[in-house]
């Protein structure tokens, strides 16, 4: 089986997502993937293709953030 076949389906933009932050669960929607090194959310995200990353914005903070897929849970 190639490598990342397996994995749960990804986020995709404009997606509503729950992820883990400070011991308590925030929501937001997703905003864009990034698949390379750039900066995002006031900081510098090393992401890839193979390994990608997604900017979500906070539904009550209004702030951006990005998270790896693992991290964030689609919301039904």
């Amino acid at each position: 089986m190639a490598k990342g076949t397996s994995r749960k389906k990804e986020p995709a933009e404009g997606d509503e997502v729950a992820w883990r932050s400070h011991g308590s669960e925030t929501a937001g929607t997703v905003e864009k993937k990034i698949t390379e090194r750039t900066q995002a959310a006031g900081r510098t995200v090393d992401a890839s293709p193979e390994e990608p990353q997604y900017e979500v914005r906070g539904d009550k903070s209004g702030r951006s953030a990005v998270h790896k897929p693992s991290a964030l849970k689609k919301k039904k």
